[in-house]
């Protein structure tokens, strides 16, 4: 038995998945997630702002204690569309080695492309669903970009595509206003329709049978839909979201302020006023499944990339 962990450090959070991988089994020990918002002001000024690296080094700071005390042996962390957009991006990648050395000698955050983040996201989505409701489109809407990844029960992928829309930067971009107005809603849509375009074109969107959202925003609009009175992955992790339902729920989300939000306690206060971004790329993608697909509904799965990240380590381990 090994015990490895992973590390996604994402536009908005930075997240913790420790697990022993015994042959070809894997148990989850751990799984945890802070807001660290790493990609504060990036789309506007091209660097990491010295105050959201700072904030990343302490959560970070805190997950290689947990580490420490789990007597983890490997880890692999990977860093997304903030970092692959920042021009100062080695302060943060120094850091991160700094910290990490202290679990692995020579580990550091990895710059990993789109297409790479939207596999691990599809083998770690993917993990607990039927492989006849293949095959499967899987949506990672994450901070900075969302990753569309069209592939088979057995991990064939078909088709991906990164596009550079997230809950973040339409929130940055677009949607200032607090609660968004309608001309803010109406220019967001028309970005992500634009950006829908793109995915149609280079991902074969009609081949998939099952539509699976992960990540913060797909997983909290789960909890509200459902009406959850705390966050509870176990009746995230499968529930289906219809289109009919869902849109209203995004309406009203767009409707409250970030205050009223967060009064809401499966929202997290670090994700309530990117929320109205977010629910307008989901509308955009519903548009866009519903114009090309038969699609009317999201399957939503609480395994992403950081299960994928896993699968990697465990395949080091076996070769």
């Amino acid at each position: 038995m090994t015990r490895v962990a992973a590390v996604d450090c994402g536009t908005n959070s930075i997240r913790l998945l420790i697990c022993d991988i015994m042959g070809d089994t894997t148990r989850e020990v751990t799984r945890t997630m802070e807001i660290v918002r790493l990609g504060q002001g990036v789309d506007a000024t091209g660097q990491l702002d010295p105050e959201a690296i700072e904030r990343t080094r302490e959560a970070l700071e805190r997950f290689v204690g947990i580490m420490e005390f789990e007597q983890v042996k490997a880890v692999r962390m990977v860093a997304t569309s903030a970092t692959r957009d920042a021009s100062n991006r080695e302060d943060f990648f120094r850091m991160t080695g700094e910290l990490l050395g202290r679990i692995t000698p020579g580990a550091r955050a990895e710059v990993i492309s789109g297409e790479e983040e939207a596999a691990l996201s599809f083998r770690g989505a993917i993990t607990d669903l039927d492989p006849s409701d293949g095959p499967f489109c899987v949506i990672d809407l994450g901070g900075g970009s969302t990753e569309f990844i069209v592939g088979t029960a057995d991990g064939e992928v078909l088709g991906m595509h990164s596009t550079q829309m997230g809950c973040v930067r339409v929130t940055e971009r677009i949607m200032r206003s607090d609660p968004p107005t309608e001309t803010e809603t109406e220019i967001a849509m028309e970005y992500v329709a634009e950006r829908m375009e793109d995915v149609v074109k280079i991902v074969p969107i009609r081949e998939a049978r099952t539509f699976v959202g992960v990540a913060g925003t797909f997983t909290t609009l789960s909890a509200l839909a459902q009406g959850l009175e705390t966050y509870d992955p176990r009746e995230i992790h499968g529930s289906v979201l219809r289109f009919s339902a869902l849109r209203v729920l995004t309406a009203e989300i767009r409707r409250q302020s970030a205050e009223t939000r967060a009064l809401n306690p499966v929202v997290h206060p670090g994700r309530a006023d990117v929320l109205g971004g977010g629910s307008a790329v989901v509308d955009g993608i519903m548009d866009m499944l519903e114009k090309e697909t038969r699609a009317d509904s999201f399957v939503i799965s609480e395994k992403d990339i950081l299960d994928g990240i896993v699968a990697s380590l465990g395949d080091r381990l076996r070769a």
